[in-house]
């Protein structure tokens, strides 16, 4: 029978103790404006939480701040593995919670992908262990501090990643189109304007700065690529595969021109 509570996969700020403001390192880069120890507040960073310069990240150099999403991770954990608590009034849970944001973060996003596998009508005959995976990783991120920090989270990614794989071929092998293979591949700064990318696999591709402008990207597979800078104004993206929020902040969409 398929689980009827799921976490909720999107970052809410508002029930986070500001976890990504505080437990990563930043170094000062064209995304950070500073370098930030793990483990220290962001300057940033408010006294309830919330960031001073939210509205304004881009311009004051935090687009590192922009792209980040947790997956829901933050919440989850402060609202469950720690009930409530924040490290602020409660000082000696910081060090584990700090340290629970990173392995959550990537269980979050494994259950994030496998959602997405699941409203794959092509791969409807791989549903039963997708659904099977999605509760396993869900219940393993449902462990107290210390279980989260023995979880073996590149175990749980190896077991996934196949089905994904699976479930991306079936979906992109319905386009009928050349479906290219980009896996991996370095594709900073390369002209696709208008190029016919049905299917495709961008898996892992490095597109940044790439133009990508009109280019037909239905069904085309986007799992971890790199597409910051890359331009996707006008580009068909109806029915991509596995295309995150993250991922179109960090690209030049038609909505950064309203």
């Amino acid at each position: 029978m398929e689980k009827q509570e799921l976490p909720v996969l999107e970052a809410d700020c508002t029930r986070c103790a500001g976890l990504c403001c505080v437990a990563p390192a930043f170094a000062k880069s064209s995304d950070f404006a500073i370098n930030k120890p793990a483990g220290q507040p962001c300057r940033n960073l408010g006294g309830d939480f919330r960031c001073r310069i939210h509205e304004q990240l881009p311009e004051r150099g935090f687009r590192g701040c922009v792209v980040f999403d947790c997956f829901g991770a933050g919440q989850r954990i402060t609202q469950e593995t720690f009930g409530g608590r924040d490290w602020r009034s409660a000082p000696e849970i910081a060090g584990p919670m700090f340290a629970a944001l990173p392995i959550m973060r990537q269980l979050h996003e494994l259950l994030w992908l496998l959602g997405e596998a699941l409203k794959l009508d092509e791969a409807r005959r791989l549903h039963p262990k997708l659904r099977a995976a999605r509760d396993e990783i869900d219940a393993a991120a449902g462990g107290a501090p210390e279980a989260l920090r023995g979880l073996d989270v590149e175990a749980y990614r190896k077991s996934v990643v196949p089905l994904l794989r699976k479930a991306s071929e079936l979906a992109r092998a319905a386009t009928g189109g050349r479906r290219p293979d980009h896996s991996g591949a370095d594709l900073i700064g390369r002209r696709f304007r208008g190029a016919d990318l049905r299917g495709a696999s961008l898996r892992g591709a490095l597109l940044i700065g790439a133009d990508l402008s009109g280019a037909d990207l239905r069904r085309a597979d986007f799992t971890g690529a790199d597409l910051r800078g890359a331009d996707l104004r006008g580009a068909d993206l109806t029915g991509a595969l596995f295309l995150t929020r993250s991922q179109l902040r960090s690209a030049v969409t038609d909505t950064d021109r309203l």
